[in-house]
């Protein structure tokens, strides 16, 4: 019964049966066994078919509402229960962070903490949020504005600076104030509100938004217009330092957190890691 109502769950907010299989790791018809169990358990429809999507009645509705902190509440008492009993720590990262310096920070934390097993995810940002609400990750590292989650303990543990790298790596006379089109993060990412206003200040405006830092940088690479990315993307894909333009003296910079529910955050071992990964950050060269 449980997965069957964690699929209505899922395909709840995927709004296809297509997206919420992929989502499950399952497949279309899976999907749709799941959700007729459900409606001739509860002898009610649950989900009308407009097309390939999919949207839930009003009694498909009121169930998710009354269902999904009841399953939350199950899945943090389950990590709560063993993962920390046996030492494990299951953590999101944002994609951009664990693909660049992520990687190397969390070496050191496994360093400090030999007895502790870890279980990474590579997310985006708005995911790992939502995977921490629901209780299938203890601890988040993301990017974002930590005042906008108020049910979660967030705190800032680096401000990591954006640099501009000039399309194609082509000379590019820039001063701070200039008005410049880049390319940067899309809308529905967690670093775009924390930069968007600073990138006002500074009349930099954004002309193309894709989905990944990387990618931004790729194109930037390729000559498709200059990239605003932060610098451990920059660092990772090997741009020369003389060829980036900082923007760390302009206060531009992506703010990293730590992320968890509150009840998690109390734990002895959470709280040890995350005292590891704040001291850790604080000491990464800019």
């Amino acid at each position: 019964m449980i997965e069957n109502l964690e699929t209505l769950i899922a395909l709840s907010k995927a709004g296809t049966m297509m997206e919420a299989s992929t989502a499950l790791r399952i497949s279309q018809s899976a999907v749709s066994k799941r959700i007729a169990a459900l409606e001739r358990y509860y002898d009610r429809d649950l989900i009308e078919r407009h097309g390939r999507r999919v949207v839930l009645t009003h009694h498909g509705t009121r169930l998710v509402e009354r269902v999904t902190p009841l399953l939350s509440e199950l899945r943090s008492v389950f990590l709560e229960d063993n993962a920390l009993r046996k030492g494990k720590i299951i953590l999101g990262v944002s994609e951009a962070i664990l693909a660049s310096w992520g990687s190397t920070l969390f070496s050191k934390v496994r360093d400090c903490m030999p007895g502790v097993e870890f279980e990474f995810h590579a997310q985006r940002s708005p995911v790992v949020l939502d995977r921490l609400r629901s209780g299938e990750y203890m601890v988040g590292i993301c990017t974002g504005s930590p005042d906008a989650d108020t049910d979660l303990v967030s705190e800032v543990i680096r401000q990591e600076p954006m640099v501009i790298i000039p399309s194609g790596l082509k000379p590019l006379k820039y001063r701070s104030g200039d008005s410049l089109d880049v390319m940067t993060i899309e809308s529905r990412s967690g670093a775009w509100g924390s930069i968007e206003e600073n990138m006002q200040q500074l009349n930099l405006h954004r002309s193309t938004s894709l989905e990944s830092f990387f990618a931004v940088a790729q194109m930037a690479l390729s000559d498709f217009g200059h990239g605003l990315v932060p610098t451990g993307v920059a660092k990772t894909l090997g741009i020369p330092e003389k060829k980036m333009i900082r923007l760390s003296s302009e206060k531009l910079s992506r703010p990293v957190r730590f992320v968890a529910r509150k009840s998690m955050f109390a734990q002895p071992l959470v709280r040890t890691f995350y005292k590891e990964v704040s001291a850790l950050t604080a000491a990464i060269k800019e």
